[in-house]
């Protein structure tokens, strides 16, 4: 192998190296890319099927339910045009409260039940995503209110 060849090699080796770190951390980002809807773009249909994603906007005053096992929660998430009822297993953070801004992700099952995996909380008590808060405004400035609870039926 002549050095002009060897020099090729080294060059064509550098680069299917490159290219499959590249597509390795590429996959890795794509598969912890998590999304955040509202409830009206779940009632959309806007949310990816099978995929965790992340819902915010306001818990409804009175929708929080406690199970008798003492972790399972029901409540419902609202962005003041729909509605989206969630479960949660686990411990909600202490910020959690009715009428406040919550972020819960997980799966939105195909009853239309959001089955959350995490509920979120910020050292701000009024904190909410940038997405929540303009989804509020906007059905706040609508003079909308809540309608029916999100039933989904399936295909």
């Amino acid at each position: 192998m002549t050095p002009r060849q060897k020099r090729f090699a080294m060059i064509g080796v550098g680069l299917v190296a490159i290219t499959l770190a590249a597509a390795l951390v590429l996959n890795a980002f794509r598969s912890n890319l998590v999304f955040f809807f509202t409830p009206t773009q779940i009632a959309n249909g806007e949310v990816p099927q099978g995929r965790s994603f992340r819902i915010g906007g306001l818990v409804e005053a009175s929708s929080l339910k406690r199970e008798n096992d003492g972790l399972t929660v029901h409540f419902v998430v609202t962005d003041m045009s729909k509605r989206v009822p969630v479960i949660y297993k686990g411990i909600l953070p202490d910020l959690f409260r009715e009428g406040k801004g919550a972020v819960a992700q997980g799966q939105l099952g195909p009853d239309g039940v959001f089955r959350a995996s995490e509920v979120l909380a910020k050292h701000d008590e009024n904190y909410m995503p940038p997405e929540a808060a303009e989804a509020l405004a906007r059905a706040k400035a609508s003079g909308a209110q809540s309608s029916k609870t999100l039933v989904i039926t399936p295909r």
